[in-house]
């Protein structure tokens, strides 16, 4: 039951990284890398049940304390940098 909840997680952590790369706005694909790194916290709490290692949930609150910061700091980037996406059309 763990393996299929197992591949579960790997596809839904492609489909995030699908659309990490072709998200139309800077912000859905913010957000896929986001949902990237959650399912990733979730895979290795997967693994770590499977093998038996309860080390492993360190490993994982540490990835999704990383994972919230670097977020964090990304978006704060993106406000203090004032650079807009562009996007396709005619200048207003």
């Amino acid at each position: 039951m763990l393996a299929a909840a197992g591949i579960a997680v790997l596809v839904s952590m492609a489909l995030a990284l699908a659309r990490a790369l072709l998200g139309p706005t800077l912000y859905d694909r913010i957000l896929a890398v986001n949902m990237f790194g959650t399912k990733t916290v979730l895979f290795i709490a997967l693994v770590a049940a499977l093998v038996g290692r309860g080390d492993y949930l360190d490993i994982a609150l540490l990835y999704a304390l990383i994972n919230f910061i670097g977020v964090i700091a990304l978006l704060r980037y993106h406000e203090v940098s004032g650079v807009s996406e562009s996007k396709p059309g005619p200048p207003p």
